[in-house]
């Protein structure tokens, strides 16, 4: 990994130069952070289990049309991705009131909003990433209205997808935030769905219960984090209970498994 070149280091994850040109390698941290990195620990293990359930996740969408810039899961902690020009927006899809909604709105928690919402975010951890307007993004240029309406589009296919994806393990999607990128390929652009797609950077109630999956449950200090992630793991398909005859607990499930 030493030889590598480091291009970037984010909260979260380390990107690194690629084995061919055009691609990079995403690599997933243990690092837990919250209210843009004020809070911060090491959880082992979860760079691990967001690994794999990105990876499932995009490979889903890519199976239903969504384009992403997901090429293959390398080992444990990464990922071969295409090098994408991020855009420098985050993307919020809101379908339960949770989170900021509820502080900025006085809506109650757990509300089902009317149809489900998209908000953008200016990417700027030294502003702490501010929520935006369609016009604030095209005025300064960060992205196209065509490029505004293709994200929205895909948001909400995704949102769709999603929704039925976790509601059909028991879990309810509430929101979920995601990047996007310009892929250059053959002389054209198009926008491709980037980042990551983990309990990161979803919240996730279990329908029943209403437990939290997510990466609440280190915001609000509520503790188990790890077995939250690997009970949405395991729920996904990818987390298996070991034989009989192996070591007791979970283990993660390869793609040739």
């Amino acid at each position: 990994m030493n030889r590598r070149r480091r291009l970037y280091e984010g909260k979260a994850k380390i990107l690194y130069e690629g084995p061919e040109p055009g691609t990079l390698i995403q690599h997933f941290k243990d690092d837990a952070t919250a209210f843009n990195a004020r809070k911060h620990d090491c959880i082992e293990g979860k760079g691990v289990l967001n690994n794999r359930i990105s990876e499932h996740i995009f490979e889903r969408l890519a199976a239903v049309g969504i384009p992403t810039h997901f090429i293959k899961r390398m080992n444990m902690r990464e990922q071969l991705i295409k090098e994408v020009e991020i855009v420098p927006i985050e993307v919020v899809v809101r379908n339960i009131a949770a989170g900021s909604l509820v502080k900025k709105l006085g809506l109650e928690e757990g509300m089902q909003l009317p149809r489900s919402i998209i908000e953008f975010y200016y990417k700027s951890d030294e502003l702490d990433d501010p929520m935006v307007s369609e016009e604030h993004i095209t005025a300064f240029g960060w992205a196209s209205p065509q490029e505004i309406d293709e994200m929205m589009s895909l948001a909400l296919r995704i949102n769709d997808f999603l929704s039925g994806l976790f509601y059909g393990i028991g879990i309810r999607l509430v929101d979920f935030k995601i990047e996007f990128g310009r892929l250059f390929e053959n002389e054209a652009m198009r926008i491709v769905l980037a980042d990551e797609i983990s309990p990161d950077c979803c919240r996730l109630w279990d329908v029943e219960t209403d437990d939290k999956l997510d990466k609440d449950r280190f915001r609000q200090d509520l503790g188990g984090l790890i077995d939250a992630y690997q009970e949405v793991a395991k729920r996904l398909g990818i987390l298996m209970e070991n034989p009989q005859n192996e070591p007791s607990g979970p283990r993660l499930v390869t793609s040739r498994e």
